[in-house]
């Protein structure tokens, strides 16, 4: 069975299909279960590669897609969202609300409706990589396209 074939990734792809034609899933030989691994397969700077972690609050989820290169600051979260308590979702949580596994979380496809806030220190590449529903899948897309995709708020939330 190929990775193309598991339901994750399938789902991932339909999304990027339904957005634009031209999006395909890219499938690496090695793990892009972290940014350096993915950047590493990809010959890419790490900071091009979308990492998306989901945060949880006191009442919902928010996904925040980030440059491989820098770490999400909850102080600024919190004041964006306007939030008393926000913090990392456990790998359960993850799982149950984007319906992807951790290493292989996808900006697209979510099995729920997810909040969505894109750092925008994302803007400094010109072709950005993300995961597709797996950890040895990934798909290539502008700062442009990963924004209207996601229909995702554009805000500083680095440290």
């Amino acid at each position: 069975m190929s990775l193309l074939d598991k339901e994750p990734v399938k789902r991932a792809e339909k999304f990027l299909k339904d957005f634009n034609q031209s999006l395909k899933v890219i499938v690496l030989k090695n793990s892009a279960r972290t940014a350096q691994d993915a950047a590493t397969a990809l010959g890419c700077d790490v900071g091009a590669i979308i990492k998306s972690l989901l945060f949880k609050t006191e009442d919902s989820f928010i996904l925040c897609l980030v440059a491989g290169d820098k770490r999400s600051s909850l102080n600024k979260l919190k004041k964006i969202t306007n939030k008393k308590s926000v913090s990392m979702a456990s790998p359960e949580e993850v799982k149950t609300q984007t319906g992807y596994i951790i290493g292989g979380v996808s900006p697209v496809g979510h099995v729920n409706k997810i909040e969505i806030i894109i750092d925008k220190s994302l803007k400094r590449f010109n072709d950005l990589f993300a995961a597709a529903g797996h950890p040895n899948c990934v798909f290539k897309i502008n700062f442009i396209n990963i924004q209207k995709i996601t229909n995702g708020k554009i805000e500083d939330i680095i440290e």
